[in-house]
């Protein structure tokens, strides 16, 4: 079965930086879309950056662009979620998703098939 492992997380000063990992298996990881999401407390969950299956095509949520950038590495099944500038906002539990179907791009939440169980990302002010 598919297993989505997140590390990375943890409390980090407004300003600061984090990467978190992703360690997938149980499907071919290279031709799938990766993602995260995140939630924070009292919030829904919700988008945050996806890549495609080639690492060609990615998104962002506004409120992350230019401070934070996804990227892959398909020969070690993972996929990375480099935060720099983060702000007290950030923190929420960063969640690693991957898509339904093989070499397809980010269509949306509905797009997304498997969830990893988060990590913690606290921004302190």
């Amino acid at each position: 079965q598919v297993q989505l492992v997140e590390s990375g997380g943890g409390l980090v000063q407004a300003g600061g930086s984090l990467r978190l990992s992703c360690a997938a298996s149980g499907r071919t990881f290279s031709i799938y879309t990766m993602g995260w999401f995140r939630q924070a407390p009292g919030k829904e969950r919700e988008f945050v950056a996806a890549i495609s299956w080639s690492g060609g095509s990615t998104n962002y949520a506004d409120s992350v662009k230019g401070r934070f950038t996804i990227s892959r590495d398909n020969a070690k099944n993972t996929v990375y979620l480099q935060m720099n500038s983060l702000k007290p906002e950030d923190t929420a539990v960063y969640y690693c998703t991957q898509g339904k179907g093989p070499y397809s791009q980010y269509v949306g939440r509905d797009g997304m098939a498997y969830w990893g169980k988060g990590t913690l990302v606290t921004v302190s002010s």
